[in-house]
């Protein structure tokens, strides 16, 4: 369905422009004040209100950029500036995936010497890295990897538990490097031998992009496809949501699977069909400017730039054509006001959806 709204995007930063931008994340107290992730491991300060431009981190010498690697995803510490760190994920040039926390100085920099790797991932191959790094309301940081790589998850990576590939990792940053929520699935495990006791939920291919509700505090995330599903998921903890047994709500490779009942399925799917290719995942509506898609979830995908709402109706859930633009959709942003914004990879430009 069409959803009949006069929206547009605007570009915030006229004669702006940036090299493969991936992420975007706001400042914590400066609603002005937003940070562009660059795959290739550079961290841009942007003001929106000066339209002043600084590299805020170069770490380019220890990224691997190339395909679906790089810098991925930051997230401000949620008591920040109190503890005024950030927590950035990246692949290194060794093709491990990243986690490490920085010092941010009083201009808003991060300090590339105060670099701390809390965790570090082995990835068997170049693709489905995932990339989302958040807080959630209970003050965890949630962090998403994907498969490991190849087609079809040929290690079984998202459906093995002694592996934190293909899954929602939830830790607490507090501890050394950092400690396990007790009531992680797998918290009383002593290590992944007999079930990563950092993993909240699994059974994923890509999970690009995730995001909370900062109303309800629901776990939003879109799965990137294998070739014919793209999908949305609410993730509840020790949930298994079903790759590579099932693409979407459709099986895949059902060998050594079991019962349907024991996977959690998606709330919404969409079918590689009419150049779409690669679902991106967003944010639900908590702005005040539009106020009719208040409660809805917007999300896109990397392709065909298709930007659509989602909301629960009494059978379910409903999807609306939202903006039908030319965008290569790399990520969504949200701002500390709940306003909603669209970053296009090829030409480097950040947009926000207005009316």
């Amino acid at each position: 369905m069409l959803l009949l709204l006069a929206l547009r995007l605007e570009d915030v930063l006229p004669g702006v422009g940036f090299s493969a931008p991936v992420a975007l994340v706001f400042h914590p107290l400066d609603s002005a004040l937003v940070y562009v992730l660059q795959q290739d491991g550079v961290v841009k300060r942007v003001s929106l209100r000066s339209k002043g431009v600084e590299v805020a981190l170069d770490i380019s010498a220890k990224v691997r950029f190339r395909g679906e690697m790089g810098l991925l995803g930051m997230a401000f510490h949620p008591d920040f500036p109190r503890k005024p760190y950030v927590y950035v994920y990246y692949t290194d040039r060794r093709m491990n995936s990243v986690l490490s926390r920085f010092e941010v100085d009083t201009g808003g920099n991060l300090l590339p010497g105060s670099e701390r790797v809390l965790l570090k991932v082995r990835q068997p191959y170049t693709n489905h890295n995932g990339g989302q790094v958040a807080f959630g309301p209970d003050g965890y940081l949630y962090l998403a990897l994907g498969d490991g790589g190849s087609a079809g998850d040929p290690l079984n990576n998202a459906q093995d538990t002694t592996t934190l590939l293909g899954a929602l990792l939830r830790i607490d940053v507090e501890g050394e490097p950092y400690s396990i929520p007790p009531d992680n699935p797998f918290s009383n495990s002593p290590s992944c031998k007999t079930g990563c006791p950092e993993i909240y939920a699994w059974g994923l291919r890509n999970p690009w992009r995730f995001s909370f509700d900062r109303e309800t505090g629901t776990l939003w995330l879109a799965d990137v496809g294998q070739n014919r599903w793209e999908e949305v998921d609410t993730v509840v903890r020790g949930g298994n949501y079903g790759w590579r047994c099932y693409e979407g709500n459709h099986p895949y490779n059902l060998k050594g699977c079991g019962p349907k009942e024991g996977y959690v399925f998606p709330v919404y799917e969409y079918a590689r069909k009419g150049g779409n290719c690669a679902v991106i995942g967003g944010y639900v509506y908590r702005g005040k400017d539009i106020p009719q898609l208040y409660g809805s979830y917007i999300f896109g995908d990397f392709c065909s730039g298709r930007i659509w709402t989602l909301k629960r109706t009494d059978g379910g859930f409903e999807a609306n054509l939202l903006l039908d633009t030319d965008l290569l959709i790399s990520t969504f942003g949200e701002d500390p006001n709940g306003e909603i914004y669209v970053v296009d990879y090829r030409k480097g430009k950040v947009y926000r959806i207005v009316r």
